[in-house]
């Protein structure tokens, strides 16, 4: 089905472990509306800023991806967008949040929160 989008969220945190002052790096795609990827890594060197931040988690490919998404960009079958804090589904990876926004992310990602009852409760099913 050609309607079916690929949508991809990407951020980065600013020097986020406090041993090490590294950055964390978090993405997510998905086709339509079901989660296919994520991913969350520290980086291997620490950044000065946000901005650099990103770059370096971005810069292993950047010559390859920058011309093929550039490519893609310009014939336009990829649209970039910016997406404010509010939205944007990979800060899950690189902040620390609040439960309401948490729980915000969860849902939109598809995922469910389980108590330690209801886990408990599934073990039992399964066991039976």
């Amino acid at each position: 089905d050609s309607s079916i989008a690929l949508t991809a969220f990407a951020d980065a945190d600013h020097a986020g472990c406090q041993d090490t002052r590294r950055s964390t790096s978090g993405s997510l795609q998905f086709l339509g509306d079901k989660l296919v990827r994520w991913s969350s890594k520290r980086q291997k060197s620490a950044a000065i800023s946000s901005i650099e931040a990103e770059y370096i988690a971005l810069s292993k490919h950047i010559d390859i991806r920058y011309h093929f998404i550039k490519e893609h960009v310009e014939n336009g079958v990829i649209k970039l967008y910016f997406v404010n804090t509010e939205y944007q589904l990979a800060d899950i990876f690189t902040k620390a949040l609040g439960r309401e926004i948490i729980e915000f992310l969860i849902n939109k990602l598809g995922m469910r929160s389980f108590t330690p009852e209801t886990l408990k409760q599934l073990t039992n099913e399964v066991d039976e």
